[in-house]
């Protein structure tokens, strides 16, 4: 879709907004915020007591009993967190619609999840993606380094982006201090924290969907509105030049390819070949090999469930062009001076951060633009989005941390440690995440969005890499898939390392970086190092011996039928998946083993009941057998598996045509 006008040297005039729009929030807000987190709590508390939060399938895949609409909706909503309204936003406010490209490739790589990667992961019975690689490839090198690689994304992108992006929330709509913004969001957080299971966080996520969707929906017809309609904004967006600017360079200036989704190879913030090819690579790692995502895939009931779900999920990763990049460029439209400013000063007396304001291009239009009460519920929205993508982190990452890392060094851990550590670890994670803030705040030149997809390009390639290759190649071997992360983390760190060592200069500045950071686009990269990783995975199993098919049924792609039984590569001692599920030591599994029955004379404190019971631990749960490992089946019925399918062709359908349609 060609652009209707082109950047103009002239900026457009504009009067400061008068009083009405600086709206102060009232105490309807108040009250609807209130409202709204009572009934979320409610929504979580039910879910929790509903749940079985007693046993590992209970609390970390909420008992595989999910629906396809709860698993979809919860999809979206692990997604899109406060980071996205104000990252996607932001962007489009700076440059315009080629951001959407995020998104509308998830449409295609929502069927990948479903109809390849989730079959393999249901079949091989795991819980974690480290756990996946430790029963394909054997050892514990790939496991941990997986899990501890994650959990640094998780810090450098995910927690530290979404606590930074509700800050900004709170900071324009209540004129806090960003870091009293953070500290408050971390307290509200911690509440959510330690209530139970992944299904309470599924079901909250459902309800938050729809209110977030209808919500943002209101404040695109408000904005478009405001603005004077679709035509309109694009003229106004042409026009939206900041007043203070240095008129010898483009800086402050809208880039005449605002409109289009495919942009020159060389010279454009999102080149086409990037978006094709590099793109891709990012979003397979986030939505098919990713602990927060996968998580929800293996919480369906059956596989059908499961691939609804992703269908639900893909028809909602549509919306964020109409949620979130229109009114990021309404937002630029409506307050060059803000929005768009490029003055360092003028940056900072707007918004406290001299690398750019475009991040508070949606916040504005909240605060502004929203009326009284529903300003309130769009607040509580954000301020929800955020927090239940956090919790879904932190859920994830401690699960990774105690699963795949804690019970390496700690065999003979009782469930009650396992719980303790996790939620200390959660509080490490925060305040790792708080130190972080300052780099994302200054980072990217301001845009939240590229700087979360510039670390992710820096360091997933590789995993994504290992887990292709480990799905569809089975002759893939553990030192193979070793040395492929190994050479795709050093260079990958290299890289990292460098873009955050000598920072971007300033609009108008000088280019004083080496050429492999300037020239070579971050999505670049990730295709140059996915195929590093690769050739050294290839060339190194090739060097070294196979895995006996023995080991590989239900791990594959070829061998996700099979029904023959496994001889795990590393199996743990029995004695340690016992003493892990059922909260015992050693001494539980063995009196288990022999049918000793242990009674229970004196009734546990009432503080250390009330520990139990927010750890999902209950004195039945604590005496019961553990589940057996039931192979579970990935075979659909006939009927459903046909209207999956024709869903899933008109889905792609739908993605060529907006792919076509703004190239």
């Amino acid at each position: 879709m060609a652009s209707t006008s082109g950047p103009m040297t002239t900026p457009w005039a504009t009067t400061p907004a008068p009083s009405s729009d600086d709206a102060e929030i009232h105490w309807a807000d108040i009250v609807v915020i209130v409202v709204y987190f009572a009934i979320i709590l409610a929504v979580g508390i039910w879910s929790a007591w509903r749940a079985n939060r007693g046993s590992a399938k209970g609390y970390f895949l909420a008992g595989r009993d999910m629906a396809w609409w709860p698993v979809g909706a919860s999809l979206f909503a692990s997604n899109i967190g406060s980071g996205h309204f104000v990252g996607l936003a932001g962007t489009a406010a700076a440059s315009g619609i080629a951001v959407v490209a995020y998104e509308w490739n998830a449409i295609f790589i929502m069927v990948m999840l479903g109809w390849i990667f989730v079959p393999v992961y249901i079949s091989a019975g795991v819980f974690t993606m480290p756990e996946y690689l430790r029963k394909r490839f054997g050892g514990q090198r790939i496991t941990v380094y997986l899990s501890v690689v994650s959990l640094l994304l998780y810090v450098f992108t995910k927690i530290s982006a979404d606590i930074f992006a509700g800050a900004v929330f709170i900071q324009q709509s209540l004129k806090w201090d960003l870091y009293l913004a953070v500290v408050l969001l971390l307290a509200i957080t911690a509440v959510y924290t330690v209530t139970g299971g992944l299904s309470a966080v599924i079901w909250t996520d459902t309800a938050q969907t729809v209110i977030m969707v209808a919500g943002a929906f209101v404040l695109t017809g408000l904005s478009l509105a405001r603005v004077g309609g679709y035509n309109e904004m694009i003229r106004r967006y042409f026009l939206a030049v900041p007043t203070v600017r240095d008129n010898t360079t483009t800086c402050g200036l809208p880039t005449a390819d605002a409109l289009h989704m495919f942009r020159d190879p060389i010279n454009a913030d999102l080149p086409w070949p990037g978006i094709i090819f590099g793109l891709t690579i990012l979003a397979t790692w986030y939505w098919c090999t990713d602990q927060v995502i996968v998580q929800r895939c293996l919480a369906a009931k059956t596989i059908e469930h499961s691939k609804g779900g992703c269908i639900l999920a893909g028809y909602l990763k549509i919306l964020p062009f109409f949620l979130m990049i229109m009114p990021g460029m309404i937002s630029r439209a409506l307050y060059p001076n803000e929005v768009g400013c490029v003055d360092p000063d003028e940056c900072l007396r707007y918004c406290q951060n001299a690398a750019g304001c475009s991040n508070v291009a949606y916040p504005k239009l909240v605060v502004r633009i929203m009326p009284t009460g529903l300003r309130g519920l769009m607040l509580a929205v954000m301020l929800a989005a955020l927090m239940s993508s956090l919790t879904s982190i932190f859920n994830s990452s401690s699960t990774i941390f105690t699963m795949d890392i804690w019970r390496k060094f700690r065999t003979q851990s009782t469930e009650r440690e396992l719980m303790i550590v996790g939620r200390v670890f959660v509080l490490v994670l925060i305040g790792i995440s708080i130190l972080w803030i300052p780099i994302v705040q200054a980072a990217q030149g301001g845009q939240l969005f590229n700087y979360i997809q510039a670390v992710t390009g820096y360091l997933s390639p590789p995993i994504c890499a290992s887990f292709i290759l480990g799905i569809f190649w089975k002759r893939m071997t553990e030192p193979g898939a070793f040395w492929g992360l190994m050479s795709g983390l050093v260079v990958g760190l290299i890289r990292l390392v460098m873009d955050f060592a000598y920072g971007s200069p300033g609009c108008g500045e000088p280019e004083f970086r080496p050429a492999v950071l300037w020239r070579v686009h971050f999505l670049y990269f990730a295709m140059i190092l996915f195929a590093v990783s690769a050739i050294v995975m290839v060339v190194v199993s090739l060097c070294t011996p196979p895995i006996d098919d023995k080991h590989l049924h239900r791990l594959t792609w070829a061998t996700r039928h099979s029904e023959e039984e496994r001889d795990d590569l590393d199996k743990p001692p029995e004695t340690v998946e016992m003493s892990a599920l059922n909260g015992g030591g050693k001494e539980t599994a063995d009196k288990e083993e022999n049918d000793v029955t242990v009674s229970i004379v004196e009734s546990p404190p009432l503080w250390k009941r009330g520990f139990d019971w927010m750890c999902g631990i209950s004195q039945k749960d604590q005496e019961a057998p553990p589940e057996p490992d039931i192979h579970i089946s990935i075979k659909e019925n006939p009927r459903s598996r046909l209207i999956l399918n024709i869903n899933a062709v008109i889905m792609m359908c739908v993605g060529v045509f907006l792919w076509a349609f703004y190239a």
